[in-house]
């Protein structure tokens, strides 16, 4: 599929965001075929120098998009900055509240320069009492219940992955693509808002509706009360773990029959799955038993025949040799900003039986720079001086 085919082609927007929320929602909007020109510091987006947990934010979020470096400080970058938005259909940011404000690139500010310009804001709190406080993805799963729901009891831990972060820039995301067919009616524009924390209670209202209905809290997922009777996580021949899952009274049947368990399907106590969820406490030790001579590959086996749930225990560098996701297209061939070579996940879905694939590798710093000062009308020489002065930066 090719960007001119792409659903937002012709779409422009000028992100002004760092860390995950707001590149990501720049990353599903570029995917889906918009003109995305980042505006990094002169320093660099703080990503692209990140260890541990967060060296892969830059190259995973910042895909398929432009990069320019500017010095919003001072008056000509931020001269750059406003021609830049005087192309653009939308403006994207994540910076602390009142930070576009100061720099005069806030809704406010801009609609009265073009009333069509949507503004997407990405925060850690929707405006109230919560908004002056500092958020982190961690921050808001502590405080939303998500940590607790996580954790064992007494041990509340975070979730494996920025999910507040990610699903947060994807709201944004969908209101900015809201925002512009509303804009395709009414010709106006509006600010769209997308935040950590109401993300994160977006994300537990199950659980929030489980005590509406059953009057008792939730309990946190490794101890709750599993709807399902066997629906765990398996120790087995050579100390190998596998996911084993049955859901209903059919697939008990065949589970059964296809393991000669002919006791319990003949055991009255384990007749419908609610009956062997009360009855999981003498169960699921018998059946953890009785599993532990087959290898995970002989489960893997028979349950993928059987048309019954199962997965291995998986870590994320496995991912990348994954037989589905090579042959289905779910991984794209990248270059990362240091030259090497890799692949990457795309967005988890396909137009028109197609997946939304690179175009862009992530940007060097300030690797567009040139390019889009000469569109906006700026001189060889003036950009040189820009780049002497340090306005601006970027390769030669």
């Amino acid at each position: 599929m090719n960007q001119a085919t792409l659903p937002l082609s012709g779409i422009r927007v000028i992100e002004f965001s760092h860390m995950v929320m707001g590149p990501t929602c720049g990353m599903v909007l570029a995917d889906l075929g918009a003109d995305v020109i980042k505006v990094e510091p002169i320093a660099g987006d703080s990503t692209r120098n990140l260890l541990g947990a967060g060296a892969g934010f830059f190259a995973m979020f910042n895909r398929n998009k432009q990069s320019i470096a500017l010095n919003l400080q001072s008056a000509q970058g931020l001269e750059v900055a406003h021609k830049l938005i005087a192309t653009a259909d939308v403006v994207s940011e994540n910076f602390k509240p009142g930070a576009m404000q100061k720099l005069g690139l806030d809704y406010a500010s801009l609609s009265r320069l073009n009333a069509r310009l949507v503004v997407a804001s990405h925060k850690g709190f929707l405006p109230g009492p919560y908004e002056h406080r500092t958020a982190l993805d961690e921050v808001v799963q502590m405080m939303g219940g998500l940590a607790y729901m996580t954790g064992r009891p007494g041990d509340p831990l975070r979730a494996g992955s920025s999910v507040n972060d990610i699903m947060g820039g994807m709201f944004g995301a969908i209101g900015v693509m809201a925002a512009l067919t509303q804009r395709a009616q009414t010709g106006k524009g509006q600010e769209v808002q997308a935040a950590l924390f109401e993300n994160n209670v977006f994300l537990v209202a199950q659980h929030m509706m489980q005590y509406a209905v059953t009057g008792q809290p939730a309990a946190p997922m490794p101890t709750r009360i599993s709807p399902w009777g066997i629906y765990d996580v398996f120790s087995v021949k050579d100390d190998e773990q596998i996911f084993l899952a049955v859901v209903s009274d059919t697939q008990w049947t065949i589970f059964c029959h296809a393991f000669g368990f002919d006791d319990f399907k003949a055991d009255e106590r384990l007749r419908g799955n609610n009956d062997r969820v009360r009855a999981r406490a003498w169960m699921m030790p018998l059946l953890r038993e009785r599993l532990k001579a087959f290898s995970a590959a002989e489960l893997s086996a028979r349950f993928e025949s059987l048309g019954l749930p199962f997965a291995p225990i998986t870590q994320p560098q496995e991912l990348f040799d994954d037989p589905h996701l090579n042959q289905t297209g779910g991984l794209a061939a990248m270059t990362l900003p240091d030259g090497r070579a890799t692949k990457v996940a795309l967005l988890p879905l396909a137009m028109d039986g197609q997946r939304l694939g690179l175009r862009l590798d992530p940007p060097k710093l300030g690797e567009h720079s040139e390019a889009l000062l000469l569109a906006l009308g700026y001189g060889a020489q003036e950009i040189a001086g820009m780049r002497a002065a340090g306005v601006v930066a970027g390769p030669t």
